[in-house]
């Protein structure tokens, strides 16, 4: 169900209207976890006993550890994350196994592994299965039974219902934010309509579907022309916009749907993590991972990296801990060893970054910064062709055609790029200028607002699906 689509207004009209009625104030948890699942399996409803199944896990593991006896803790926080990445592993993980296997795909349980299909937003809610078993783990182990009792109840069903919104809240189900246990759980009370942050909700939603719907769906039409072999006979100027244009819309896309489970989680008094940061005004690779998908960064950082040693082991293990979790973060994002590529090379620049770092001290003037700042952007951008070509012989033959082709650059596909790459290059500005001149923002923001609002109506692209439900 696309967060564009009217069975998804409707689904938010209803719930909201039975969320918020006096006689069911009691039962907010079960009408939200309801819709939920109605959302999840809207299309295949298959889907559903994946995740019910998922949500049997980290209830019953998460208990364990948070109420069980102390010697028994430690082995159901083991087998909590083990049977979380068992489920990732075998559903998403199945057709890579297969195709690196003798034989691949024409042995018989190839053939099987390559059928197994994707449930979507897999990745998104076991990750945030992980991180209840661990937090709850790390909580008992610091301070006893009383640290998770903060967020953990007594009683299993009070459990079993909380843990059930956690896994299933539709607003971040399918592609994040991914949202920490200790994060959540807090906010698990009784709701009333007068807490809504009303400007908030609007502000998030209007700009999440103007960038989603005005911005992405109209920049996909002209991006298509990347697929493979429809490239091969572009001019280099023509390729290089493309894919210019496919790193706006993958901002634009990612970061409006981020924004858009901002503001449906307000309508129903929950707040979701920031997701993004304005990260192409990054001067740095590791700038760049604290503003792009901050709920994956910080998961990341919080349960790979620092638990491998993070940088307090020597620089030679600090480099190997960089490469690892990028590798395990690219293959995150895909079945593909393009991603696994993607990964690595941004762990390299990541490793690079912090051995330069470490010999060369560079003048922090507006020069510079620009010239760091263009070439992050200038590999960030050209490292997203490893998302839309997951082929990687595909990936080579774009490369050297950008490089090769010669001729002029196709009007109509540089025009359209650049019309609608500009609102993000307006938006960022926006915010470099608020903060500078911050009454700015008290001025121009009702404006602003109304030509987004405006720009939906009689600009809005033709719908598809956000790219990272493919995650």
């Amino acid at each position: 169900m696309l967060f564009n689509s009217s069975a998804f207004v409707i689904l938010v009209l209803v719930t909201l209207a039975l969320y918020y009625l006096p006689a069911l104030r009691s039962r907010q948890v079960w009408v939200l976890t309801a819709s939920s699942f109605v959302f999840y399996a809207w299309e295949s409803p298959w889907l559903l006993s994946l995740l019910i199944g998922s949500i049997a896990i980290n209830v019953v593991t998460s208990y364990r550890v948070a109420r069980g006896p102390m010697s028994s803790q430690k082995a159901w926080a083991v087998a909590g994350v083990a049977l979380n990445l068992a489920l990732l592993l075998f559903f998403k993980y199945g057709p890579l196994v297969a195709t690196s296997l003798p034989g691949g795909a024409e042995t018989s349980l190839g053939h099987f592994l390559v059928t197994i299909p994707l449930p979507i937003g897999i990745s998104f809610f076991t990750f945030q299965g992980i991180s209840l078993v661990v937090e709850v783990f790390r909580a008992r182990e610091l301070s006893s039974r009383a640290a998770a009792a903060e967020w953990v109840p007594v009683r299993f069903a009070s459990h079993l219902e909380n843990t059930m919104l956690f896994k299933a809240f539709f607003p971040s189900l399918i592609a994040g934010p991914i949202v920490k246990a200790h994060e959540f759980y807090p906010q698990i009370r009784p709701k009333q309509i007068r807490d809504i942050p009303l400007q908030a909700a609007f502000r998030a939603l209007t700009l999440g579907y103007f960038l989603k719907m005005v911005v992405a769906d109209n920049l996909k039409d002209a991006t298509f022309w990347i697929q493979y072999p429809y490239f091969l006979n572009e001019s280099s100027l023509t390729l290089a916009s493309l894919l210019f244009g496919y790193s706006m819309q993958i901002f634009a896309d990612f970061a409006g749907y981020s924004l858009i489970a901002i503001g449906i989680a307000h309508l129903f008094g929950y707040s979701l993590p920031k997701n993004f940061d304005f990260p192409y005004l990054a001067r740095s690779f590791s700038e760049f991972w604290r503003r792009w998908h901050i709920s994956l960064s910080t998961w990341l950082r919080d349960y790979l990296y620092l638990p491998l040693g993070g940088n307090r082991r020597g620089s030679v293990r600090t480099y190997f801990n960089l490469f690892v979790v990028m590798f395990l973060g690219g293959l995150w994002h895909g079945a593909a060893w393009s991603y696994a590529v993607w990964g690595t090379a941004h762990g390299a620049a990541l490793a690079a970054e912090r051995l330069v770092r470490s010999r060369v001290r560079l003048p922090d003037t507006p020069g510079v910064s620009l010239l760091q700042g263009g070439a992050v952007f200038s590999f960030v951008t050209l490292a997203w062709l490893l998302f839309k070509l997951p082929d990687f012989s595909q990936v080579i033959a774009y490369l050297r055609a950008m490089l090769d082709n010669e001729g002029a650059a196709n009007p109509m596909m540089v025009a359209t790029i650049a019309f609608y790459s500009a609102p993000v290059a307006l938006y960022y500005l926006w915010h470099l200028a608020k903060r500078r001149w911050p009454a700015l923002s008290f001025r121009s923001e009702p404006l602003a607002y109304g030509a987004l609002l405006a720009a939906l109506v009689v600009d809005g692209g033709t719908s598809g699906a956000f790219i990272y439900f493919q995650f």
